[in-house]
């Protein structure tokens, strides 16, 4: 006997609940689900397609989504919007050159997230790409004939906590309750399945050139456990851009001048065209109208790879960073899975090839629907509906706050298995300080200078306590979603902060091309600059500690111990101010020597104290 579900509120039957993926793309997006019979993943149609554009019309009466957006792309480029993900969780000052790459008009909202002006209104992305979702959610209820609530949605490996919050919130604003945020080259991994039924583990690669984003992640896969060794990428890397530099070179070529928005779009459009038909055949021709003519607009295979050629050694690069960050090299990759449209280029996949040259690459499983397949099997096993596998995913860059000296003390390391928690213990440099500001960053670098501040907080109400006695213990929570929470706790009063980390924009495009890079390159120096921090952290703290007890020990001291007291901390303020960490160091065990038998008399005089009256057996 079949069962139904009636809702007690309304006496109305209710739908069965679907629970799917949707690879929410830059150029594409779909939606996939698990066959009840086979178990297995397939990608819903959407109007006749396996994916529907990315891309929203604003017209008087209503907003198109999808290819009849997309249809309206050359005859009206002002109200037609796509890559719209190219700007989720970003400011305007984030987006520097791409801004050059799109048709509509992008508003600077004063370092807060952009937004997009169509006529008199204003929407932010967030928005935007909730038309999309509630567009896939529409189409995939009408497939399934069942309600759709709980979904995962991917993302680029390389996005960071605003990108990835302003994704859950398009999920949430479109009605739609996201159980995880997963990235793309994961999701891939998952499709493939690589290593579930053997007792070999199996290490993989999986190069993801989409839309608008580039990623590679390094994989260890065994029993159905996926682990993440490394993850890296470029969120301004992909198949727009491979676009857009044929269509520069066309300009160029046929010299094309103040082409307007309408004919800009055309020959991005074709250029697009080219690409694809040039992944089969040898050479594209085509008759387009342009500047009151027709030009015959040509490309054969090997200029496109010339034209290709700093795009896809970009990609190669970031591909060895990641192998290095896995402590791998290349002839440790058993196999390599590509995902993205881009993939499909012959100069992509030769490339690929020749870097993993002992590797299988494959792309048996469409590169287009992977994603979107891999995010139907998370949402599966999030539902409880098999145990078969486990995903144990990464941070991409280091989580830390800034301490005394402006360093960066890391909590959450790059690489970290996440979900993951951590805490540690600090206290107060000041006597009776009753407020703590806490900067969280991230990033690799060892002075907070060079990393990206993601947020900020401040402990109120620590109860007035002599430096040092404050035991404050801080805590990194980074979620499944890889979204960041901190708090901060006195732990002798239980006076507690927390806050759920949200930046207002992301990390710049030259921030993610060089983070990594900058860690490297400056390493010796970095670390020079730390110990020097350190040193002269260490400094202050005994000129305070001196100061201090040259106040609270009189009778202790004679004129002539403090004038030499004197003398040797001016001494150490000055190589302080030189900034030489060898003489620093020299005019700290100056002073040391000096006062440690003071300090001893001090001791004995509170053992004595303490112990008077008292008999010891």
């Amino acid at each position: 006997m079949a069962k139904i579900s009636i809702d007690i509120n309304s006496g109305t039957i209710q739908k069965d609940n679907a629970v799917i993926g949707i690879d929410l793309g830059t150029t594409n997006s779909l939606i996939a689900t698990i066959n009840p019979k086979t178990k297995k993943p397939f990608c819903l149609p959407i109007h006749g397609k396996n994916s529907m554009p990315s891309a929203l019309y604003f017209d008087a009466q209503k907003i198109e989504v999808g290819s009849m957006a997309l249809e309206k792309l050359v005859s009206d480029p002002k109200n037609t919007l796509y890559s719209i993900k190219r700007l989720m969780g970003r400011s305007f000052h984030d987006l520097g050159h791409e801004l050059n790459k799109l048709n509509y008009k992008i508003v600077d909202n004063h370092d807060q997230l952009v937004q997009v002006r169509i006529d008199d209104q204003f929407y932010s992305p967030i928005e935007l790409s909730s038309y999309i979702l509630k567009e896939l959610k529409k189409v995939g209820q009408k497939e399934l004939q069942k309600d759709i609530q709980k979904v995962v949605i991917t993302v680029p490996a390389y996005f960071n906590d605003s990108q990835r919050q302003a994704t859950r919130d398009a999920g949430k604003l479109a009605g739609l309750d996201v159980l995880r945020i997963i990235n793309e080259p994961t999701a891939a991994s998952l499709a493939y399945g690589i290593g579930i039924n053997t007792d070999q583990p199996k290490t993989v690669a999986i190069y993801d050139l989409g839309g608008g984003t580039f990623d590679i992640s390094i994989l260890k896969i065994q029993q159905g456990i996926f682990e993440v060794l490394s993850t890296n990428g470029d969120t301004a890397l992909g198949g727009d851009d491979i676009d857009q530099a044929i269509k520069n070179y066309w300009i160029s070529f046929y010299d094309l001048k103040l082409l307007s928005r309408s004919k800009n779009q055309l020959l991005r459009l074709t250029a697009e065209e080219a690409k694809i038909q040039l992944s089969k055949d040898k050479s594209f021709h085509k008759k387009i109208a342009i500047q009151n003519q027709h030009i015959t607009l040509e490309l054969d295979r090997d200029r496109m790879n010339t034209i290709l050629s700093p795009i896809i050694e970009k990609s190669i690069a970031i591909c060895k960073n990641a192998l290095s960050d896995a402590n791998l090299s290349t002839d440790e990759i058993e196999e390599v899975i590509l995902v993205g449209g881009s993939t499909r280029t012959l100069a992509v996949k030769q490339a690929v090839q020749k870097l993993f040259s002992s590797a299988n690459v494959n792309d048996d499983i469409n590169p287009d629907e992977v994603v979107a397949l891999g995010a139907a099997i998370e949402a599966d096993i999030l539902a409880g509906n098999r145990t078969d596998m486990l995903l144990l995913d990464v941070t991409p860059l280091s989580l830390g706050i800034e301490t005394i000296g402006g360093l960066m003390d890391v909590l959450i390391p790059r690489n970290s298995k996440i979900p993951i928690q951590l805490k540690k213990e600090y206290t107060t440099s000041i006597d009776g300080q009753v407020n703590l500001a806490v900067n969280v960053y991230q990033g690799e670098r060892e002075m907070i200078k060079d990393n990206r501040k993601i947020g900020e907080f401040i402990l109120k109400g620590i109860p007035a306590m002599p430096a040092g006695i404050p035991k404050i213990e801080m805590s990194f929570m980074l979620n499944a979603d890889g979204i960041l929470q901190v708090s901060a706790k006195e732990l002798r009063s239980g006076v507690k902060q927390e806050i759920t980390l949200k930046p207002q924009y992301g990390i710049s495009d030259e921030q993610i091309k060089t983070m990594l890079q900058d860690s490297i390159k400056f390493a010796q120096s970095d670390m020079d600059e730390r110990s020097l921090a350190e040193t002269i952290t260490e400094a202050n703290q005994l000129i305070y500690a001196t100061h201090k007890f040259m106040r609270d020990n009189p009778q202790l001291l004679l004129e002539k111990h403090i004038q030499t007291m004197s003398g040797l901390i001016r001494k150490l303020e000055d190589s302080i101010h030189k900034k030489d960490r060898l003489t620093i160091n020299n005019r700290i065990e100056e002073l040391n020597e000096f006062t440690k038998p003071f300090a001893e008399q001090v001791m004995d005089h509170q053992i004595s104290k303490a112990l008077r009256g008292k008999n010891i057996t």
